[in-house]
């Protein structure tokens, strides 16, 4: 599932596209995603501006002109991309594409100036939904989402309130989206390894006032931030389905330390581990023994 980077990577490029157009048109190619959409949504998004496109959690919001907010979940399989008008539909040759079948090209929204902004969801766990902006924080797909980690940065002592108490694994806890929204599997993985912290290590551990704890947390705030502006920076991890906006993939799976890396060696300096994998609730959990304690 797209997590944090690839949905803020999709977010940036659907900014350059839409920001400051009028969405002439829809054409809902299904009556249906995950869910059925909506029965006033095409009358609640043609002819309106896209004022501005912003990201919470693993949502992108595109905020349009009359106060509504065209809200869109990429699920497993989703992406977006742009045509331009009078372009070629010819594969491009300067980097490999993921394919996309027009077959699941499900939503098309037609822009002023004659762009193309298309949803294609093989898997259809995606979706889509239009609130009125003042009502967004309590809508039910919206309410009790946790805090964004890079605006403003996670901070160790943010850490040490939400973990207080906590008698889950700090890998649960990380991944619960009603602590801290947008971290997934992928990335919990790489900053605990960064870290040095034990996915199963208990997250109440690290939320104390000894010294383990302070140095913990202060380890794996840091790791957050920079593995989740590395991933953004790569444009996402493309690992079956993700690509941007321009029908680029992501290269950040390139730098994974753990993830997917069973049986390599632990590329921590000075360690002469090698990268285990296990389940934990049902999840693939990558990590080094030797050096996350």
């Amino acid at each position: 599932m797209p997590e944090l980077p690839e949905v803020e990577t999709t977010r940036r490029g659907l900014a350059l596209a839409m920001e400051g157009r009028s969405i002439q048109r829809v054409v809902l190619n299904r009556p249906d995603l995950r869910f059925p959409i909506q029965a006033d949504f095409v009358r609640r998004v043609e002819n309106q501006t896209v004022d501005k496109i912003d990201r919470r959690a693993k949502y992108l919001l595109l905020r349009l002109a009359s106060g509504d907010v065209l809200v869109a979940h990429l699920g497993m399989s989703g992406s977006f991309r742009v045509e331009s008008a009078g372009a070629s539909h010819e594969p491009a040759t300067l980097y490999r594409e993921i394919p996309r079948l027009a077959a699941h090209d499900h939503v098309v929204f037609e822009m002023s100036g004659g762009s193309r902004v298309i949803y294609n969801d093989p898997r259809r766990f995606g979706f889509m939904f239009v609130a009125h902006g003042a009502e967004l924080d309590r809508h039910p797909r919206m309410a009790g989402i946790g805090l964004e980690p890079l605006e403003p940065p996670l901070e160790a002592d943010t850490l040490a309130r939400l973990f207080d108490g906590a008698q889950t694994s700090l890998k649960a806890a990380l991944l619960d989206q009603k602590r801290i929204a947008g971290l997934g599997n992928i990335y919990v993985c790489e900053a605990l390894h960064r870290a040095g912290l034990s996915p199963t290590r208990l997250a109440g551990a690290i939320s104390g006032a000894g010294q383990f704890a302070r140095a913990a947390r202060g380890r794996l705030a840091i790791a957050i931030r920079d593995v989740l502006l590395d991933a953004i920076e790569a444009g996402g991890s493309s690992l079956r389905d993700f690509s941007g906006a321009d029908g680029k993939p992501g290269y950040f799976q390139h730098s994974f330390r753990v993830y997917d890396r069973e049986g390599a060696a632990c590329p921590k300096r000075g360690c002469n581990g090698t990268i285990e994998r296990i389940v934990q609730s049902g999840r693939s959990t990558f990590f080094c023994r030797s050096c996350q304690r």
